[in-house]
């Protein structure tokens, strides 16, 4: 890499402002008469939500309050932090004047490290200043969020994405000194995604691309290089679906490494613990299944422990699913079976079921036959007799194949002993 860059804070570090009056949107908050200025201002500022999609200005607004009211500052990611992180910074809190924290992503706490929050911000030890790209009032508990102001961050316009293009061509400490022309702009407006971050992130990776010599940037040169040099885990773009790809197929695959690195660039990525472990709970019953009928338990049981602990220990359960599913023998024989089921279900409509499987709560139907020469099994030798239960129709059909694992042939014998003739087990 170019040593004028290395040496270098990342451009969106360089750029990002220092007062308020530097900041390129969310006129609302910050504008002459916004709230948060105006709190300034009066010395009083309260703990808060900054509820916007990324990129917006939610880290760079904490920071200027933190160094207009000469704050301490505290920053933690609920990503990387738990509850333990959340109570050194109390205590050192308790040592300084009201510090300010700043929680990245507070959606992503889980309700016991929310709540070990609540005292320290009742009380005033901290001013809490939480980001998050979701709704505050679905995942932020009731007790902190009352405890809170919510400010909401608008996307940025395409006027402000430009002046910020034009800033840091021609005001930034490195892109200054060089000769890039912005000639076209869609791609840098489309490929960032209205994200100021990903704008900056993606000037300085053309200019990274092209150290020496003017640089004129269009539409076909931003693709060029978006395509050949980016790598964003957009956790809403398709990046987002071709990791969750890879990760169930090497799962799959029954291969424990490649799942975990797919898992790592998820959990890197910031994505949601509760989606990861739903894919698992659905390959659990899809691609293990009876092979190892425990796998469903454990995914299961994943599910609900990471939707209780949150990141980032969450990281740790997921991983041991991961490896265990990996490690399990495979089946899809459950899945084919309810797959031909239902073509056969689509195929052949509503066939009537047998008699004496039909349910007779009145005198009526019993006189109609219902349930007549129904044959409990539990009274017969070894809990079972012969007797149809498919519609007439589809006498004999069978949907579920056992697979070719110790435990499905288990199955297979079991129903060759009592089906051998009619399904052919």
């Amino acid at each position: 890499m170019n040593t004028l860059f290395s040496e270098k804070a990342p451009l969106a570090e360089r750029m990002r402002p220092r007062r308020l009056d530097d900041l390129i949107g969310q006129e609302h908050l910050v504008g002459s008469e916004g709230v948060i200025r105006k709190a300034i201002r009066a010395g009083n500022v309260p703990s808060m939500i900054l509820w916007g999609p990324p990129g917006v200005g939610k880290t760079t607004i904490a920071n200027i309050i933190a160094h207009e009211v000469k704050r301490s500052f505290y920053t933690l990611s609920a990503i990387s932090s738990g509850v333990k992180e959340v109570r050194e910074v109390i205590d050192k809190a308790r040592r300084s004047s009201r510090a300010i924290l700043f929680i990245d992503e507070i959606h992503r706490f889980n309700k016991a490290q929310q709540d070990a929050l609540l005292g320290a911000v009742e009380k005033g030890t901290i001013i809490l200043i939480g980001a998050t790209t979701e709704n505050p009032s679905f995942e932020v508990n009731s007790a902190l969020l009352s405890r809170c102001q919510v400010y909401t961050l608008e996307p940025l316009s395409e006027e402000n994405l430009l002046e910020l293009v034009n800033a840091a061509l021609t005001r930034d400490e490195v892109l200054s000194k060089r000769d890039i022309t912005l000639r076209e702009h869609k791609a840098l407006l489309n490929l960032s995604g209205g994200d100021a971050r990903k704008l900056l992130n993606l000037i300085e990776l053309i200019a990274e691309t092209f150290p020496e010599g003017p640089i004129e940037i269009t539409d076909a040169l931003v693709m060029d290089v978006a395509q050949k040099r980016i790598a964003i885990y957009d956790k809403s773009g398709e990046q987002h679906y071709d990791i969750i790809s890879a990760f169930i197929k090497s799962i799959r695959g029954s291969d424990p490494n490649a799942a975990v690195y797919y898992l790592a660039r998820m959990v890197e990525g910031g994505e949601d613990v509760k989606f990861i472990a739903r894919r698992m709970v659905i390959l659990a019953s899809e691609d293990v299944g009876n092979a190892n009928p425990t796998a469903l338990v454990i995914a299961t049981n994943t599910f609900q422990a990471v939707n209780l602990i949150g990141y980032p220990e969450a990281r740790i359960i997921l991983a041991q699913c991961a490896i265990y599913l990996a490690a399990s023998p495979k089946s899809n024989a459950s899945y084919m079976a309810i797959e031909g089921a239902l073509r056969t279900v689509r195929e052949t409509g509503d066939l009537p079921v047998p008699l004496a499987l039909r349910n007779a709560p009145t005198k009526l139907m019993k006189d109609l036959g219902y349930g007549s020469n129904y044959r409990y099994a539990h009274d017969y030798e070894g809990n079972f007799t012969d007797m149809e239960y498919l519609p007439d129709q589809l006498s004999g059909t069978k949907f579920y194949e056992p697979g070719n694992n110790p435990r499905e042939e288990e199955l297979r014998r079991y129903l060759q002993a009592l089906w051998k003739e009619k399904y052919g087990y």
